[in-house]
């Protein structure tokens, strides 16, 4: 899972940042308003952790900028503004949970938990994503079909599940290394490529219907057999 966090306390974030790690969830952490509304509007985050009194640019402003643009990634608002209007302004303008601070990590995380569950059309149940006849075990790292079964790679893991997250979606080369290995990463797209052959022959191994289709000039995008004939 990949957390967008917006958020000025520094001792906030670096202790969620180390939670986070613990989690094996992927964070990028932005203090300041507008520049995380520039984050925030790639699209390629699972959660958005937004704080209301930031710089430049309040997090109410910010949730509304976001919404505009149709960017419909759930957002948890993080603040020590808890009164009954202030969580009334964040949900009416798109918050989908408001969290007031001080608040308990297994609070957090539960939220966090709840929030994923929610996006997107796929199915997400018992900590399984389902697509087509193919299955991702969120927790063990395993592909599977009712015919058989994959261990995957770290990686391997995190592209699969962010193909199957958004199956109509064609995620391109550069959507993917921002979203797995981060806005700064020199990885190059043939890195991808390795990758993305090492998933296609585990997905013809466990005989799935499902394949990772090349868009040319494009990116990858899912495409399940039986919903074509």
């Amino acid at each position: 899972m990949k957390i967008l966090l917006i958020e000025d306390e520094k001792q906030l974030t670096d202790a969620l940042a180390n939670i986070f790690k613990k989690e094996k969830y992927s964070v990028d952490i932005v203090a300041d308003g507008a520049e995380g509304l520039e984050f925030a509007l790639t699209g390629i985050y699972d959660i958005i952790l937004l704080d209301v009194m930031l710089p430049t640019m309040d997090g109410f402003s910010v949730l509304k900028a976001l919404r505009h643009k149709h960017i419909k990634t759930p957002v948890l608002m993080l603040t020590a503004l808890n009164t009954v209007n202030d969580k009334i302004t964040g949900l009416d303008l798109g918050a989908d949970d408001y969290l007031p601070k001080p608040f308990s990590v297994p609070e957090l995380l539960a939220r966090i938990r709840a929030l994923s569950r929610r996006k997107n059309d796929t199915l997400i149940q018992d900590n399984v994503l389902t697509f087509g006849d193919l299955s991702l075990d969120l927790k063990g790292y395993r592909l599977y079909t009712a015919k058989n079964s994959v261990k995957v790679s770290v990686k391997e893991f995190e592209i699969i599940r962010f193909l199957m997250e958004k199956p109509s979606f064609i995620a391109t080369r550069d959507d993917m290394i921002a979203k797995i290995w981060g806005f700064d990463s020199e990885l190059e797209s043939n890195n991808i490529e390795v990758y993305i052959s090492f998933l296609r022959k585990k997905l013809s191994y466990i005989g799935s219907d499902v394949n990772i289709v090349t868009v040319r000039g494009v990116g990858y995008q899912l495409e399940d057999a039986c919903s074509k004939s």
